[in-house]
């Protein structure tokens, strides 16, 4: 740091103390833009200016070099020091309009990592600028430390203010003057008070002495001396009120400087907040436009998009571009890098790609496998539902003593449900049944694995709307899924617990793949939102293969329980493990945040081998789309804001893995359904006499009638517990008389220890279908 430059009589704020220089609004050769100091030139560009400050204002503004990407590198931006708030702009003139970003220096911390750099980082935010010499560096970090400090002292500082405080609008100071005008009003009232009862106080006392002088009984004089001493304690406690009154008042003047400062601070931070809303609403209009004017973007999805040409896809350093964030960037995993891709444009590196890729996928290059084309004999299934009535609920009223109580044991009406049962919506993961089948016919693990990955996103395409909460299956409910002469598959799930509640599921495809899992719900209502967390591991096995898949799924939340709009969001990590080759894939699901740039709903993945390479990039949202692309080239960047080395990859076009079908007409008033859902509950003839579509609470909200459905759902939920009861008592005798009770055991499936995840787990024993071949239920329960 230089040496401490000379008073300025011309400059006040921040600018004015700075240490480092002279202030420079005494420098006629700095002017407003600045222009860089011949220390610095040649440093990082022959553009970058001196920051400048407004006189007698802590407002400190200057061009620095700010970190984009790594194709970008450091971009040149305007940056703005005010009232406590760094921003930047591309130029000076989006000062009017558009603001790119804005940190909060009361909550920053600033770090200087070499002569010329500065990193500012606050709340998951991190900003590294660069300045063109150290000398403009220390400027900056000068600025940027006095207005941090500043910015702390206006939220935490509860001192008397002192002579040098901001002067206030005349509209506050007349309306406090006022209110201690009208408190020493009151407080003269009180002292004239006082004064009449210390008066009259004394008369009194005055009038018991000469009492007492007088030739009385002894009962009476003690009477009246008692009296007098009443008297005397009612006139210390009148004098004790006034004083109070008086301290009250002091106290009210000797803070009211600090209630007014309080009271500027927060209307100060209300117009910023203001402001910043209005910046929001224009860059949100400035984006509606430029999507509406650039259609050729915005309605090119191709599976399979032609190369571009060299060069065109990205605009060089120099050019000038949309947005800082023209890369898309992948947030960091667990244990693995973040990571850049770059569509590959160089053809003859295209072409070398595309053949190896064919080789593996059956000599297709610009598919990885034909559809299957072969023409089924389906039948017509229905395509509608009564439509929901429009009933009115009071949410609060029921929902209020429920808090932190386990979702299961709520007692809850028809009105909050779907017409579904938790078994039918564990078998709408099959929705997307056919990426298995296409995976069961990939040669390359690696392709397969990129299938699993998207079959195991599609499973949420269905829960975007549907924030009804599915039927509690009953204990030993079962339900049926048999697609096996359309689409080669059948399912059955089972409710094999009912406290933790929990369901076995079993799926067995002819097209070369078994599919199984074990799923508890875990909810809890927290007030404001709603957690759902599956437990539970899913398998899935390739008959030709052996491959092993097992992953888990992520937690669901539904949001404005109590107030506003339902939604619903689902965040976490999902790594999907093939145990016969080691191979993995990590996907995250990344959960909405209002301040976020990325697209809602967003996932992204990596798909590795055994050595830890990755080979395959995932990207879309879980409510719409999965592309992947393949990586031809990687490479290591540089260290990101959190020390973690960043990866570039360069990979071919991507290809569309899986794309949401479109909602059947009128699916806002069938409870949102999918064309698969609102097949699920139609009427079957043969299935066992606990399936799920039997259910009369269920089946009589489907038809439309709630009331009736409420009556007869408390009836199931009461024999239900009643047969628990008997269970409980059975095994109490059973405890008494020293024997073994066996306990509720599943029909069709039993426990078993996985080989692999090492934990106890339902699996399906056999016997189902046969049994329905034969018609023979006598061995299920009467649960309706």
């Amino acid at each position: 740091m230089g040496k401490a430059a000379a008073p300025c009589s011309g400059s006040g704020g921040i600018a004015s103390i700075l240490s480092a220089v002279p202030c420079l609004s005494c420098k006629p050769q700095a002017d407003v833009d600045g222009t860089m100091s011949e220390q610095g030139k040649g440093s990082a560009s022959s553009t970058a200016g001196a920051p400048a400050a407004a006189p007698g204002s802590d407002t400190y503004k200057g061009w620095l070099f700010k970190w984009t990407n790594y194709l970008k590198g450091y971009q040149r931006r305007w940056f703005v020091l005010s009232n406590g708030l760094l921003s930047y702009y591309r130029t000076q003139a989006e000062m009017a309009h558009t603001c790119r970003g804005t940190i909060n220096l009361a909550t920053a911390h600033i770090d200087t990592e070499d002569a010329c750099n500065i990193v500012l980082s606050s709340g998951g935010r991190t900003y590294h600028l660069k300045a063109s010499s150290e000398v403009e560096r220390q400027r900056w970090v000068t600025a940027l430390e006095l207005a941090k400090a500043k910015a702390i002292r206006m939220m935490h500082d509860q001192s008397d203010d002192s002579g040098d405080e901001e002067p206030t609008s005349q509209s506050d100071r007349s309306e406090i003057q006022g209110t201690l005008k009208t408190l020493a009003s009151k407080l003269d009232d009180l002292s004239t008070c006082n004064d009449l009862i210390a008066k009259h106080g004394a008369a009194l006392q005055r009038s018991l002495s000469e009492l007492e002088g007088l030739r009385v009984p002894v009962e009476g004089g003690e009477k009246i001396k008692a009296v007098n001493e009443r008297a005397t304690l009612f006139r210390i406690t009148s004098n004790a009120m006034i004083n109070a009154c008086r301290d009250f008042l002091d106290l009210a003047e000797t803070h009211s400087r600090r209630w007014q400062r309080a009271l500027q601070h927060e209307r100060e931070q209300r117009i910023r907040l203001e402001e910043t809303i209005e910046q929001l609403a224009k860059q949100h209009n400035s984006l509606e436009r430029a999507w509406r004017e650039a259609p050729a973007l915005s309605a090119s999805t191709p599976t399979a998009p032609a190369p571009e040409k060299a060069g065109s896809e990205r605009p060089q350093k120099g050019e000038a571009s949309d947005e800082d964030e023209d890369t898309e960037y992948f947030d960091a995993m667990e244990d693995s890098p973040a990571f850049i891709t770059v569509t590959a444009t160089d053809h003859t590196q295209h072409r070398r790609s595309v053949s190896n890729l064919s080789g593996a996928s059956g000599g297709q290059p610009n598919d990885w496998h034909q559809e299957d084309n072969e023409v089924q004999l389906r039948r017509r299934r229905r395509s509608r539902i009564p439509d929901k009535p429009n009933y009115s609920l009071n949410l609060w009223s029921i929902m209020k003593n429920c808090i932190g109580k386990e979702l299961s044991k709520i007692p809850m009406p028809v009105n909050f449900n779907e017409p579904l049962s938790m078994l039918q919506r564990l078998t709408e993961d099959l929705e997307y049944h056919e990426l298995l089948d296409k995976a069961a016919r990939c040669e390359s693990s690696l392709e397969q694995l990129c299938y699993v990955a998207a079959f195991s996103v599609s499973s949420y395409s269905t829960t975007v709307h549907r924030t009804a909460k599915p039927f509690n299956p009953l204990l030993g409910e079962t339900y049926e899924l048999d697609r096996m002469d359309e689409y080669g598959y059948r399912s059955l799930c089972e409710q094999v617990s009912h406290h933790p509640p929990a369901a076995a599921h079993h799926v067995f495809s002819r097209r070369g793949w078994t599919l199984w899992q074990e799923i508890t719900i875990a909810s809890k209502f927290r007030g404001k939102y709603l957690s759902i967390m599956p437990l539970g591991a899913i398998h899935l096995q390739f008959h030709s293969t052996g491959n092993h898949f097992v992953w888990r799924k992520v937690t669901s939340t539904v949001h404005n329980i109590i107030v506003g709009k339902l939604w619903i969001d689902q965040s976490g990590d999902i790594d999907i493990v093939n145990h016969r080759t080691k191979e993995t894939c990590q996907l995250k699901f990344s959960p909405y945040s209002y301040f976020s740039r990325d697209v809602p709903r967003k996932v992204t993945g990596v798909v590795t081998d055994s050595e830890g390479q990755a080979h395959y990039i995932l990207s879309g949202t879980w409510d719409d789309k999965i592309e992947c692309s393949k990586i031809v080239q990687s490479s290591r960047g540089g260290s990101g804001s959190e020390g973690k080395q960043k990866t570039v990859y360069q990979t071919l076009s991507p290809k569309l893995l899986w794309k949401k079908y479109p909602l059947p007409e009128n699916a806002e008033n069938m409870y949102y359904f999918s064309s698969l859902a609102l097949t699920l509950n139609e009427p079957e003839e043969g299935v066992g006499p606990t399936d799920s579509r039997l259910r009369p609470d269920q089946r009589l909200m489907e038809a439309g009638r709630w009331d009736e459905a409420n009556v007869e759902k408390q009836r199931l939920e009461e024999k239900q517990r009643a047969v628990r009861r008997r269970r409980e008592a059975e095994a109490s005798d059973a405890l008494e008389e020293g024997r073994e009770y066996e306990g509720y055991q599943p029909l069709w499936f039993h426990k078993r220890i996985d080989a692999i995840t090492g934990e106890s787990s339902f699996v399906y024993k056999g016997g189902y279908w046969e049994a329905k071949e034969r018609q023979d239920w006598s061995l299920c329960p009467e649960i309706f």
